[in-house]
């Protein structure tokens, strides 16, 4: 089954089992244990707390480290890509251009690439989101994490 068309609007990735079941079972039970802690104090329940509070700690850095490292192929990628795509005067700033200029542009099509890069240059926009926005001829990226 192909996947469906990319945009702005639904670009997003969700994975249900970690972003509506396993979240929030880690925060249920978090909240469980300080209300357990609170009733009736004892070691045993600190260690719950504290074990539970660390599950949520683990599973929070685990999606954050691999946005970051995902972050930094993009920035990676997109600075290779620049480098075919872009000619003259815009080739010679691919260095001006942040991480987050860098994903937003990532979703613009070849057509459109240079133009977009220009424009965001020159009007120093730095909002992933403003820049994705932007794209007219959205190319989908269905490795994302």
């Amino acid at each position: 089954m192909a996947a469906p068309t990319q945009s702005f609007a639904n670009h997003a990735r969700m994975v249900p089992l970690y972003h509506y079941v396993t979240s929030p079972l880690i925060l249920l039970v978090l909240i469980w244990s300080v209300v357990r802690l609170v009733q009736v104090p004892s070691t045993d329940r600190l260690f719950l707390f504290l074990m539970a509070l660390g599950l949520m700690l683990a599973a929070y850095w685990a999606r954050a480290f691999a946005l970051g490292v995902q972050d930094r192929v993009i920035r990676l990628e997109e600075r290779l890509r620049l480098e075919g795509a872009l000619t003259g005067d815009l080739r010679a700033r691919i260095g001006d251009f942040t991480t987050e200029q860098l994903i937003g542009l990532r979703f613009a099509s070849d057509a459109e690439l240079e133009e977009l890069a220009r424009r965001v240059l020159a009007e120093g926009i730095s909002d992933r989101k403003a820049v994705k926005a932007m794209v007219k001829a959205w190319r989908p990226d269905h490795q994302r994490i």
